[in-house]
This record gives structure tokens, C-alpha cells and sequence, in this order.
């Protein structure tokens, strides 16, 4: 399962597509109007909040994107391990002003590769973390135009590159484990 987020620091909404909604367990309806960060850090898996809200903040200082792989405890009470690439945006006085990315489940994949639970650091830009982050404002200025056939094609886009993202990670643990 793969989705996008989005983050408006001035109004503290976090908007999500319906996959996501689905991976977290909320109401698609809620997701899209957005519910504040605080939310999505409280279903953050404790031992990995620390590490997921630092690396967060080291994109919003640097303006660079980040990687991370986390666990989240959706409201059903199931652990689902995310695959999350973004970037914080800041504004002329460089105070988070917003951010985007998308999210892969990757728990089938970390169950049928027997990966063990040790989470490791994601690697720095590469010519795919580019493509996703132009995917993504290609998606934004897309739905801005309001036209429902390039946004079908833009999802399935970043549904690609995320997909991608995910096998690149699996390829970066086993050589990690090897």
C-alpha cells in the first residue's frame, strides 16, 4: 500500500490520501480534511518516535528530504511497518511553513524477507529520491488543474516510485545483513 501526505505547519493539518487513511485506520472523509501532527506522532511507535520526529526536524533545519522506516500502531491496535520519504519545507525566516512525501507498508515485505526488527537509517538523495519529490509536485499542481485523468496517472506514479523505493530498501537491509 502506498500514499501521500501532505503538512500545512500555519493551519497543524496533515491531509492523507485514502491508502494512507487505510494504513492508519482513519476515516478516509478526516484524513483528506486533515487532522493535526500531533496525531499522526501519537500512532508513531513509541521506541521510533524520537528517532522519526529527529530525522523530521534535521529536514526542516536542512531542507533536505529524509528517509525513515517506522512502526505505527494504527487505531485498530495493529503494528504496520511504514517506509516514509519526505521533506519539510521552510519559510524566509526558515520556521517549518509545510512538507510532503509518501508512505509504502512495507510489513509483508519485512515479514517475507524475515527482516528482523532493527530499523536502520535510510541512505542520502538519489536520482529515484528526486523523481519522487518532482513526482509529488507534479501530483500537487495536477490537482490543483482538477483534472481527474493526469491525477489517475500521477497516483499511479508515485505508487511506482514507491514500490521502487521499497524493493531499493529491501536490496539496501539484506546487503546490511549479509
Amino acid at each position: 500500500m502506498i500514499g501521500h501526505w501532505d503538512w500545512d505547519a500555519a493551519t497543524d493539518r496533515v491531509r492523507v490520501d485514502a491508502f494512507a487513511a487505510r494504513l492508519f485506520t482513519v476515516d478516509p472523509a478526516e484524513a483528506e480534511a486533515g487532522l493535526p501532527l500531533a496525531f499522526y506522532d501519537g500512532i508513531t511507535h513509541p521506541d521510533d518516535r524520537e528517532r522519526v520526529i529527529g530525522l523530521i526536524r534535521r529536514s526542516a533545519a536542512e531542507g533536505s528530504p529524509y528517509i525513515a522506516e517506522y512502526r505505527v500502531i494504527s487505531i485498530d491496535g495493529r503494528t504496520h511497518w511504514v517506509l516514509a520519504r519526505g521533506r519539510i519545507f521552510g519559510d524566509h525566516t526558515g520556521r517549518p511553513a509545510g512538507g510532503r512525501g509518501i508512505l509504502v507498508d512495507v510489513t509483508r515485505l519485512r515479514a517475507s524477507e524475515g527482516l528482523s526488527d532493527e530499523v536502520t537509517p535510510g541512505a542520502g538523495e538519489t536520482p529515484l529520491d528526486r523523481a519522487v519529490e518532482h513526482a509529488i509536485a507534479a501530483q500537487d499542481a495536477i490537482v490543483a488543474a482538477g483534472d481527474p485523468v493526469l491525477k489517475a496517472q500521477a497516483d499511479a506514479l508515485l505508487m511506482a516510485l514507491g514500490r521502487r523505493l521499497a524493493q531499493r530498501h529491501v536490496v539496501e537491509q539484506r546487503r546490511r545483513l549479509n
